[in-house]
């Protein structure tokens, strides 16, 4: 991981976000983060927790110059909360989210807008923008429920969303939404915090998107909704050198799909299989 993310810097890359599988699983998580953060050139280093077992290390992630961190948090609601995870550990997220707000490290929270699950939490999550300048982002839900699942399309998109807030929240106003930004950004007028949409299963944002993702098995993904297109794992332990992942790099880059749409199309045409959200990581 580390050598990849090195070699990715040198072709350019300013900012690495580390997600999961849930990252603070793994015992050796910090000593991976603070290896990254005395990379030459990257920029921004930042991750996504479920947030239940990242309390104790804060002070340390602030010290390695963590400025934001994305909480996983779809309810407001303890009995939700064990309803969606199937984990008793709400207190620990709360906990979470206090100590990163009073180390002044920018949290971004995550929600995935589930009909029948937690609509009734979006009221709520935007009313703690009210207080707390926290970022609260509602995700539309995605087609990623594994093995040929027949996914027909969701009820709850980035425009529904909006309508909810805005019969409560009239005077919810449009941010300049920043270059490359997956979100539609939003304020509500006297609020700490603000507000984004983002259109993961309409995906309105793919034209300008500029991320890569690689899985815990190696696999580069230049789209959520691909195949995978390159297993630098395997290339590695192959013995391929730098300057032959590095070619091999440039050239997946260079055939992205159109969009996540095509993508998608791609394949289900090639295996047949939506695979599931967990093995991508969010």
């Amino acid at each position: 991981m580390l050598r990849s993310c090195s070699l990715l810097v040198k072709m350019g890359i300013e900012k690495i976000r580390i997600t999961g599988g849930e990252p603070f699983v793994r015992k050796d998580i910090m000593q991976l983060l603070t290896a990254l953060s005395k990379l030459n050139g990257l920029k921004e280093l930042s991750l996504t927790t479920n947030g239940v077992l990242t309390a104790p290390h804060i002070p340390e992630l602030k010290k390695l110059g963590i400025k934001t961190i994305n909480l996983s948090l779809d309810t407001l609601d303890a009995g939700r909360f064990f309803a969606i995870t199937r984990r008793d550990e709400f207190a620990e997220v709360m906990l979470t989210l206090d100590q990163l707000l009073k180390h002044d490290i920018e949290v971004k929270i995550n929600a995935v807008v589930m009909g029948g699950k937690n609509t009734q939490d979006i009221i709520p999550l935007v009313e703690l923008t009210k207080d707390t300048p926290v970022s609260v982002r509602f995700i539309e839900e995605m087609p990623f429920n594994g093995d040929g699942h027949k996914y027909s399309g969701i009820q709850w998109d980035h425009v529904r969303i909006l309508e909810e807030i805005m019969n409560k929240f009239p005077a919810t106003r449009k941010l300049p939404d920043p270059a490359y930004s997956t979100a539609y950004n939003y304020q509500i007028p006297g609020h700490k915090g603000s507000i984004g949409i983002i259109a993961a299963y309409s995906r309105t944002f793919c034209g300008t998107c500029n991320r890569i993702r690689i899985t815990p098995q190696g696999e580069l993904k230049n789209c959520l909704y691909d195949d995978g297109v390159l297993n630098i794992k395997d290339m590695m332990r192959n013995g391929i050198s730098d300057d032959g992942l590095h070619e091999s790099l440039l050239n997946a880059f260079s055939h992205r799909e159109k969009d996540g749409w095509d993508a998608e199309r791609s394949r289900i045409e090639k295996t047949g299989v939506h695979e599931s959200m967990a093995t991508i990581g969010g």
